[in-house]
Parts: structure tokens; sequence; C-alpha cells
């Protein structure tokens, strides 16, 4: 069932007329967890799908309907959906036990594998999660310089611990968000991506910075790119004023090339953090770098040098099913072009559905870079040429317009009617799985969607 098979039913009938079977579970859900989902951007109204499994770029809802996969594991699953070399590894893993509470072989193999292939590595600490990764580089980056502030982005988001509350998507101001007091949110300060004279005026302006903290691509996989430049900046300002420069690569790690934004720009930052891609889709993070910061964690080191180790501890650091999949799905990162191909696959189906927007006369724009593509739907009627579009003087517009909202939201549930499924940007994280079948079906349903839309007066 699609939108071109219910000429007169809105999107969202037939939305509902195709998914029955996720409703009654976001009913249910509703009575069990706030807004019945589990993580913030899975948020959708009338109600999200519930998926019942997965395969390469495919996957499968509770009610039989089939979605070419974009949210791939909120990034995570460069490679697709139960690749066979990864679900071998895990299997093998499971069968010798879930958690061992000691170290293991395993966990040895994964840092080398790190070490080899992020150009920042020196060290590797293992976290749960992505959150907590910049979390443990934050206090790294405060024990090491003697210093209590943080710079960061609008528009960057590095996790949901208090440092990183806001400033991505609300309190642009620097205020403390709900539940976070005001001391934590004054020793943040924020600064506009690309904003030369602003990061400049902060260094002048304050002595005591002690880390720069941003996403390499730009906010949301570079949806609101940083330029180059600004990255050989902020290198040159953390060097001289002794603060760290920390690559947040939760989502580019590994997935940008093997080495990471880092090893593409050239830039080696003292910190990097790291998940997703990290862990092969299982829950897992770490944060990498110098030596002689990460000696902050070292028991011996610490004592050496006369100063308070940083405690770390943590459940499921380096859990052993984690590390097999990290590690099966590292080696083949590092030995095939699966970075490549993704790339490749973003490059082309931005050019394709650019090529629709021209097609239907709509000024919006799909732009990104790598293995990503975002639909810009162009709020506030600027003149701007699909394929031709400068992202980067549009990110105060950005800012300011909520993620999903309004048409972003039509064009996501238009992607859903039409077997695809992408995340609120609307944006799509591409796997190395995507191929032409995928490709088809995604620039059909961008145009279905359009038309849709059209029809029903939301586009002009």
């Amino acid at each position: 069932m699609s939108a071109s098979t219910l000429p007169n039913a809105t999107l969202t009938a037939a939305y509902q007329a195709m998914t029955p079977g996720s409703a009654a579970l976001a009913a249910r859900a509703r009575t069990l967890l706030p807004s019945g989902i589990a993580h913030d951007s899975r948020h959708f109204d009338p109600y999200p799908i519930y998926v019942k499994r997965a395969k390469g770029p495919v996957k499968w809802d509770v009610d039989g309907n089939t979605y070419v996969d974009y949210f791939g594991g909120h990034g995570s699953l460069l490679l697709g959906h139960n690749n066979p070399v990864v679900m071998e590894a895990v299997h093998a893993a499971l069968d010798q036990g879930t958690h061992f509470g000691a170290c293991h072989e395993l966990e040895v193999r994964w840092a080398e594998l790190i070490t080899q292939m992020i150009p920042s590595a020196e060290r590797v600490r293992f976290t749960s999660s992505g959150t907590e990764a910049t979390l443990m580089a934050l206090r790294l980056a405060r024990a090491y310089t003697g210093r209590p502030k943080l710079v960061r982005f609008r528009g960057h988001f590095h996790g949901w611990h208090d440092h990183m509350a806001g400033g991505y998507n609300n309190h642009f101001d620097g205020t403390a968000t709900s539940g976070v007091i005001d001391g934590v949110a004054d020793s943040v300060l924020l600064c506009d991506p690309n904003d030369v004279a602003g990061i400049i005026r902060l260094f002048n302006d304050h002595k005591d910075i002690a880390a720069v903290i941003l996403e390499p691509t730009g906010a949301n996989f570079g949806k609101m790119p940083i330029l180059p430049s600004f990255l050989t900046l902020l290198r040159d300002l953390t060097r001289q004023a002794g603060s760290l420069l920390i690559f947040d690569e939760v989502v580019t790690g590994f997935r940008v090339s093997p080495g990471g934004v880092q090893a593409v720009c050239g830039i080696t930052p003292d910190l990097t953090t790291l998940a997703k891609i990290l862990c092969g889709g299982l829950p897992g993070g770490a944060v990498v770098g110098r030596k002689d910061i990460l000696d902050w964690l070292d028991f011996k080191a610490s004592k050496a040098a006369g100063q308070e180790k940083i405690g770390h501890l943590g459940t499921f650091n380096a859990n052993p099913v984690s590390a097999a999949a990290g590690i099966a799905t590292l080696e083949i990162v590092a030995s095939t072009d699966a970075c490549a191909r993704a790339n490749e696959f973003g490059e082309t189906i931005r050019m394709r559905m650019n090529e629709v927007l021209l097609d239907e006369r709509v000024n919006w724009a799909v732009h990104g870079s790598h293995s990503s593509f975002h639909v810009y739907t162009n709020p506030e009627g600027a003149d701007i040429v699909p394929g031709a579009f400068d992202a980067v003087s549009f990110t105060r517009a950005m800012l300011e317009k909520p993620r999903g909202e309004g048409v972003a939201a039509l064009v996501r549930m238009g992607f859903l009617v039409n077997g695809v499924d992408v995340n609120s940007g609307p944006s799509a994280w591409i796997s190395a799985t995507h191929g032409d079948e995928e490709m088809a079906t995604t620039v059909d349903a961008f145009r279905t969607t359009i038309r849709t839309l059209k029809r029903e007066g939301a586009v002009g």
C-alpha cells in the first residue's frame, strides 16, 4: 500500500491503514513508557513503526511492510543489518558467556584495531555508550589542563549528560535545561559553527578553557557543515592556548573513512570519542587519545606523577559480546572498501534526489557529504537551487527550525508510506549494503511523496 494507491487520502490516513500492528503496540507502550518510546528520535506522530526483523539495507515491521532503512541502528550499522561475519562472531562470543566480570582477550584485540586505525588513538578507554565517552573526555580534559570550561558549538550533539543537555536543539543562549544546575551550564561556552570571530573572542576572553569539542563534519553528520578551514583554526587556537581539541566521532568514526574524519582532513585531535560502528551495532563506546592525557586513568602513571587518578568504573565497559561484534566490524572496515561504497552511494543518491526536485520544480535541496543525505525543505522560502545548495549559509535557519516538524515531518511520513525509513531530519545514514534497488526505491518514494504533498497543498 502506498500514497500513490490512495490518491484521495492524506499521508496520515495511508500510514495508519498500513500499520495497525504498530498502532496497537504504540498504544500499549504509552501506558508504560514516557511518550511510549525509549529514544527521543523515535518520537513520531501519530506513532512510530515497530520493527520485527532486518537484513542488509532493509527491515520489516510487525505488519509485514518492507522499508529501505536509513536509520541504520542510529548510524551504527555501516555494514547493514545482520552482517553474516559479524553475527558469526557475536554467536561465538555468546556461547562463551555474556559477562565475565574480568579482563578478556577480545578487549585487547579490539583496542589494537582502534589504535591501528584512528590517528589520535595512542591509548583507549572503553565505555558503555557514546554519551559516557564524551563525559570521560571532558573529565580527562579538565584534569589534564586544570581548567574548568568547555567550548561547544550550537547544534552539535554530544550525548545527554549534563554538560551536553542543551545547545543542540534548544537553550542556544547557554542557560540550563530542565534538571541541569546553573553551575554546570555556566561552565559551557557556546559558539556558532564556523564563526571565526566568535571562537577567537572566546579564547581572548576566557583563559580557563579546558577543551573544544565538536562533530568534525558538522552537526547531525554534516547537516550543518563545518568548514575544513575552521577545523584548522580550532587546532591552532587550542594548541596556542594549551587547551585540548576533542573530535566527537561517535557517528563519523570508521564511517567517513576507516580512520574517521581525522584521517581524511589530516588534523589530529588530542582526544576522540567513539561508539556506534565501533561496536558493530551493539552497545558500547570509547574515548581515545594521547597517552599523557589518558594516563590520568592509569594507576601506575598517576601515582608516579603524584596526581589523583580519575576513577572510572562501568559494568558493561568492553563487554565481550560487543567486543566480538566490534572486532569483526572493524576488521571488515579496515580491509574492504565498505566506507567508500557507502560514500559513493551517498554522492549518487543526493544527485538523483536533487534531479527529482528540479523535475518537480520544488526549491528544496538534498545535501550532505560522505554516507548521508539531508532534505532541506526551505521553510523560509529562500531562493535556492537543488544541487547547488550552500548548507553553511543556512545553519542559522536550521538551528531555529526544530527537527522533524511541519513539512519535514510530512516528508518523513511520505517516505514511510512508500517503503523508506529516514530519521527526523529528514536525514539518512547509508550503509555499504545499499545498492541499485534501494536507490530506485528511495528516489521513487521521494518523487511520490512530493507529488502527494502537492496534491494535499503542503507544497506549492
